[in-house]
């Protein structure tokens, strides 16, 4: 069997020590090299063509994301960052997964060799992910931020809504669900609902860049909270994001329950959620990402006369989540990421 052949870079020396023992001990993965820094780096990738980089965010004489950015125009290919999981390192990692890696690892602040040997099983996960990922060139301002006032539509913001988009994703959906909320309008006639995979430092800021460039209004859900037309709520990334029925509108409710399908905020106990309470008033949509949490609400969301929209293999990072859908019978139509968007309003009117 042809194993993984990976590239470690990071300037601590304990860590290039744990990730070569945990991976050299891994069945299908190859340590092939370690380097100190990007410069380092990008000698030994000339040399030893790895098929995936664990990449270190802060390095000395130049930082990963200068690295990574210069990687993906150049030699696109998968990288898993190793990053901080602060407010302060959820942004540089965001920028990161807009550069084009494919995922991130925490690096634990205290008690590095014991943290990291725990974390062994999410790192070759992530890795083993990786290796499998559609990595595309970098193409910046891909996506611009926009003006809230310039497309606002007044009290268009206000209303209550009947009709409900429910999107899942995980590994790549980051980036997926710009490209998707950056086409709908500010005076559409739905709330939006998402659950992405994601840790709780990073929700917060990642709602928030994406309501800077989505016409609608995107925060992270708040227990309690009215479902408006024209608003996404992003699942906080330590809590299942459930919705509920108060008489004429619909409200979010988190809960702090159980991982389900190995995560928290799942996308199953959201679309289960949308199941019982919205019907085929809901649409419901799923993105790339790894696994196939969500499938089975899916099928149940289908049974209710709800539309279900997937994103495609080719424009997908990973086809799991997606391709579980597909798989299962459950999609009514399968579209490339930037037909998404569009469509998701267009069936709003039907």
């Amino acid at each position: 069997m042809k194993k993984i052949k990976v590239l470690i870079v990071d300037d601590s020396a304990l860590i290039r020590q744990v990730m070569t023992q945990i991976l050299s001990e891994t069945y299908d993965m190859e340590v092939v090299g370690a380097a100190i820094d990007p410069y380092d780096a990008r000698e030994k990738i000339k040399k030893l063509n790895p098929d995936v980089l664990t990449l270190d965010v802060e390095m000395p004489r130049m930082d990963g994301i200068t690295f990574l950015g210069n990687l993906m125009r150049l030699r696109p290919m998968p990288v898993v960052m190793v990053s901080t999981l602060t407010e302060q390192g959820a942004e540089v990692t965001l920028r990161a997964l807009e550069y084009g890696a494919v995922d991130f690892v925490a690096k634990p602040k205290i008690d590095v060799e014991e943290s990291l040997k725990a974390y062994g099983k999410e790192i070759v996960s992530k890795i083993r992910i990786a290796s499998r990922a559609r990595v595309k060139p970098l193409e910046r301002e891909a996506i611009k931020a926009v003006s809230k006032s310039a497309v606002s539509s007044g009290s268009g913001h206000f209303r209550t809504t009947n009709k409900l988009i429910g999107i899942g994703s995980s590994t790549g959906g980051t980036e997926a669900l710009k490209v998707v909320l950056a086409a709908m309008p500010t005076h559409m006639q739905a709330g939006v609902v998402i659950s992405q995979h994601i840790p709780p430092a990073f929700s917060e800021p990642f709602a928030k860049r994406l309501d800077s460039i989505s016409p609608l209004r995107v925060c992270q859900a708040e227990d309690g909270q009215q479902i408006l037309s024209g608003h996404a709520y992003l699942a906080p990334g330590d809590k299942h994001l459930k919705i509920e029925r108060d008489g004429a509108q619909y409200i979010c409710r988190l809960d702090d329950g159980p991982l389900v399908n190995h995560h928290k905020p799942s996308v199953e106990v959201m679309i289960q959620s949308m199941v019982e309470c919205v019907g085929k008033n809901a649409i419901g949509c799923m993105l790339t990402g790894m696994g196939a949490d969500g499938a089975e609400s899916m099928g149940a969301l289908k049974k209710q006369g709800a539309p279900i929209i997937v994103q495609d293999e080719k424009s997908s990072v990973v086809w799991g989540m997606p391709g579980e859908v597909v798989k299962r019978g459950f999609a009514d139509e399968v579209l490339t990421l930037n037909k998404v968007g569009p469509r998701l309003v267009e069936l709003l009117d039907d």
